[in-house]
């Protein structure tokens, strides 16, 4: 029931996605003027030196030789070891500098993670006032509205998620295509793909309720995270499975939309797996709370008990 719950909270704030596709179309233009101001130097420095210029001239000779069969690719391959070593020696010697360009690179990225945050945060918002009170909130409001409570989460969420994300996949590479190097690529592939899922759902399994927490359940920072790392009683092997079905489809969304519509449609379906993860971590919350939501203007779920209001939640307005 909570995946079709979902889907049809997901249908009843899709006017989000819109709002989500401009702010995060904004985000990423501004974060790629400044990944370009930060890598223009170094390319320049590369594609100037001798080297770069070298190892062009002898790749073009060698495919030519090789096409016409002309006698002279072993000159052209010599030429392109000489061209290649050089670089290596141009890399080596702005070690340091290359090493300043990587943490300016990683700096925007988590700059544009935490506002892409802002953004998330901002839909969470406006999801739950359609289901607790069919409020049709503003976005841009939610988003200066929620700005404090947004940034102290997002300053606490970027820095675990990174760090999960990265331990990911330098993890899954090796345990992949390193140790299961015996079998067919396309089957490592698939294999990769697979746990990837499998790691990302479990990572949503941990935080699921640290949004509704904050937002819906109106706890503090610090109460919400202990919450949401808190999993007893909370039916985590459901949860788990459903995010995980929910993440393969939106994989397989999204790759299907980057092929069959040459990325015209992933400016539909990336802001929609964000919406609809959001729109699944509010529906298992109002269930296991027995809080009864909206999942459209007509239709209201009640839980089988539903659950009195404390003095406190009333007088809060909930």
């Amino acid at each position: 029931m909570k995946f079709k719950h979902t889907f049809h909270v997901f249908v009843d704030n899709f006017s989000v996605t819109f709002k989500q596709l401009l702010y995060r179309v904004i985000i990423m233009v501004i974060a790629a003027v400044i990944y370009g101001v930060i890598i223009a130097p170094y390319k320049n420095a590369l594609t100037g030196s001798e080297g770069y210029v070298s190892l062009l001239s002898g790749v073009k000779q060698f495919l030519s030789n090789l096409i016409y069969g002309r006698p002279d690719i072993a000159e052209s391959t010599e030429q392109i070891k000489t061209s290649f070593e050089a670089l290596l020696a141009l890399i080596s010697d702005n070690r340091a500098n290359i090493v300043w360009g990587i943490v300016g690179i990683v700096a925007v990225h988590f700059v544009e993670k935490f506002f892409m945050g802002l953004g998330n945060y901002a839909a969470a918002s406006v999801i739950n006032d359609k289901m607790a009170l069919r409020a049709n909130s503003s976005f841009f409001l939610s988003l200066i509205r929620n700005l404090k409570e947004a940034s102290l989460y997002n300053l606490m969420y970027i820095p675990l998620s990174m760090i999960y994300d990265a331990a990911l996949v330098l993890g899954l590479y090796y345990l992949v295509f390193k140790g299961f190097f015996f079998i067919a690529v396309p089957f490592q592939l698939t294999l990769f793909v697979t746990l990837a899922v499998l790691a990302i759902a479990v990572k949503m399994m941990l935080t699921t309720d640290w949004l509704p927490a904050l937002i819906r359940g109106k706890k503090g920072q610090g109460k919400a995270f202990v919450y949401t790392f808190n999993r007893r009683r909370k039916n985590n092997l459901n949860v788990l499975a459903n995010f995980f079905v929910i993440v393969m489809i939106i994989f397989t969304l999204n790759v299907a939309g980057a092929v069959f519509s040459l990325g015209a449609a992933l400016l539909i379906t990336v802001p929609s797996s964000y919406v609809i993860l959001l729109c699944f971590e509010f529906v298992n919350y109002y269930d296991r709370e027995e809080l009864k939501y909206f999942i459209d203007k007509k239709t209201i779920i009640k839980p089988d008990k539903e659950r009195p209001l404390t003095r406190e939640e009333f007088f809060r307005g909930e």
